[in-house]
């Protein structure tokens, strides 16, 4: 009997120790760029949707980084499109927010939503001045004047930080250039405040 409790016990330990190494044998493998040990691990029974201590799953992960062709085998494979972590970002609004183009359109051919309760892939890619991006966005149906967790808009965020492009994009777009933030500002003001007088000449 004490063999038996042992041996449970042994079992229980080690089994431990190697799902944890193959735990950080994926996150280094993801920043590696190393897509074969990716797919081995999981052919080996990780969970495709496996997060790291952020709750971003490998997809995100991957999408964060530009790895199409990892993003692509896990669409495959049914991983979560629509995770959120703890932050409430997806891997569209993390390809939105790193510029992946490609990625992003991937992911919304594959069904990821592009209006989320948090900070939504738009308001990523005006964030950062994507103006691709963003367009695919809209034309998938995001909502061009949808709040941020601040209260700002796309055109907000993207006047204050100096993106011009954008700003006359989301403008001919149909964005709201009168709507105001959680401090009553608007997007001209906020781009004042930041000496973005270019950008400034376009929300009158």
């Amino acid at each position: 009997m004490r063999f038996k409790k042992l041996f449970f016990l042994l079992f229980i330990v080690f089994s431990h120790i190697s799902h944890a190494g193959s735990y950080d044998d994926m996150l280094i493998a993801i920043k590696n760029n190393d897509n074969a040990t990716v797919m081995d691990l999981i052919e080996r029974g990780m969970d495709v949707n496996t997060t790291d201590a952020n709750g971003s799953t490998m997809l995100m992960l991957a999408a964060r980084s530009g790895n199409l062709a990892l993003v692509n085998s896990l669409l495959k494979l049914r991983a979560s499109v629509n995770h959120a972590n703890r932050f409430g970002e997806t891997a569209l609004s993390l390809a939105a927010y790193s510029g992946q183009l490609e990625i992003v359109k991937q992911l919304i051919n594959a069904s990821a939503a592009v209006n989320i309760k948090a900070w939504t892939p738009l308001h990523y890619a005006a964030f950062k001045g994507h103006v691709e991006i963003a367009n695919l966005l809209l034309a998938a149906g995001a909502r061009i004047d949808e709040r941020a967790p601040n209260q700002q808009t796309a055109l907000m965020l993207a006047a204050k930080n100096g993106h011009e492009a954008m700003v006359r994009q989301l403008i001919k777009a149909g964005a709201n250039v009168h709507l105001t933030d959680g401090d009553g500002k608007t997007a001209k003001q906020l781009a004042l405040e930041k000496d973005n007088t270019n950008v400034a000449a376009w929300l009158e």
